[in-house]
């Protein structure tokens, strides 16, 4: 074999066994941080909200499976007074794609007074989300609400940005596609880590600060 050959496949190893050895190091670094402030809805304490995080909304305006058990976890909190109000955080970009205003009928669906419903309707990513809870809602003590694959990243990142975050898991049925789940999860860790540890991007949209003890009705427009 040609050394130059010998010498492109050495360098082909030696990043792949680099890029692996990242990638398994910081997901390391990210679960183990957060597994400290993962809790179970018996063990929260009271706080300023419950910041429920979105997922897939059906053509139809429907929520998914996986975004209804997250709803129905904060929706518990709510009613458990963990919480004092419900923050839905997800994506509105688009006029034909609205995951917001569907969480907010699922959640109102449900008999949850209205004042008590903020909706961020700049939630385009978990990093996004969250950056917007500490800056636009001016959240310090929150309870984060997703699926415990997704949950590590949440919390780690509201940590880092100075929020007092706390997780809940929203794992209530088996989810078919939980292994694409969590292998595109390690990866978006990745990208998270360097993003709330070195380039901390703002968002989009930032605007007016709103204050999460008021009446959530302010949001809903």
């Amino acid at each position: 074999m040609k050394k130059w050959i010998k010498r492109i496949l050495t360098i082909t190893l030696l990043l792949i066994i680099l890029t692996s050895g990242s990638i398994l190091f910081i997901n390391y670094r990210i679960t183990k941080l957060a597994s400290n402030y993962i809790v179970t809805p018996e063990e929260v304490s009271e706080c300023q909200a419950a910041l429920v995080l979105g997922a897939l909304v059906y053509r139809n305006g429907y929520v998914s499976p996986i975004l209804a058990d997250r709803l129905d976890v904060g929706i518990d909190l709510y009613r458990n007074r963990a919480v004092n109000k419900l923050l839905l955080s997800g994506d509105h970009g688009q006029k034909s794609y609205d995951e917001v205003n569907a969480m907010k009928k699922y959640v109102i669906s449900k008999n949850i007074d209205t004042e008590d419903i903020f909706l961020d309707h700049a939630g385009f990513n978990t990093y996004q989300s969250i950056y917007r809870a500490k800056s636009v809602f001016q959240a310090e003590k929150v309870i984060i609400v997703t699926q415990k694959y997704h949950l590590y990243r949440a919390v780690y990142i509201a940590r880092k940005l100075g929020i007092d975050a706390y997780g809940v898991s929203s794992d209530k049925h088996y989810y078919p596609k939980i292994l694409v789940y969590e292998f595109r999860e390690s990866l978006a860790r990745c990208k998270d880590f360097f993003l709330v540890n070195f380039l901390k991007p703002k968002p989009k949209y930032l605007g007016e600060q709103i204050d999460l003890t008021g009446d959530g009705r302010v949001t809903f427009d």
